[in-house]
């Protein structure tokens, strides 16, 4: 995968609606996700492949650093918003990349409707943001089964604990 076409998957979000539409129209399924992915690891790569799997195109909202810090804490995030978006960019199975810098995506996911809306099995369905809207307008809420052991807080942690 070459560099220009990690940097055509992050959109912004009228672009993103309209690549929407455009899905829609092909009859493609789309699937939406959110979080922070700070320090992508094991545990986010499975669930984002499970996620993608659940459709024809995955969107990916990722929290702005701003959202992060009132989410997380002052020392949060760790990699930089731009770092972020390409990584999750670069990854096969994600067909967009976004940013959201709400509290929660709600607005963002009522912009696009997804047919399936994902969170990780530590959400029950009708917790989910967006939900609601999915929902009304026909489409799916799945909770996905969760990598345990594998967090961004943990790896945090291990790095300062080994820098003592």
């Amino acid at each position: 995968m070459n560099w220009n076409k990690v940097e055509t998957k992050i959109y912004n979000w009228d672009d993103l609606k309209a690549q929407r539409a455009a899905w829609k129209a092909a009859g493609q399924q789309v699937v939406f996700t959110n979080g922070c992915f700070d320090i992508l690891h094991y545990g986010h790569v499975q669930y984002l492949a499970q996620a993608a799997d659940q459709g024809d195109k995955l969107i990916v909202a990722l929290n702005s650093s701003a959202s992060i810090q009132k989410l997380k804490g002052p020392n949060r995030p760790i990699n930089a918003d731009e770092t972020r978006f390409h990584i999750m960019a670069s990854l096969q199975f994600v067909d967009a990349v976004v940013e959201f810098g709400e509290d929660t995506p709600y607005d963002l996911i009522k912009l696009i409707t997804p047919d399936i809306l994902v969170k990780g099995g530590d959400w029950k369905p009708e917790q989910i943001v967006g939900s609601d809207h999915v929902i009304a307008n026909g489409g799916s809420v799945r909770s996905l089964k969760f990598v345990e052991g594998f967090s961004t807080t943990s790896i945090e942690q291990k790095i300062l604990n080994s820098a003592k």
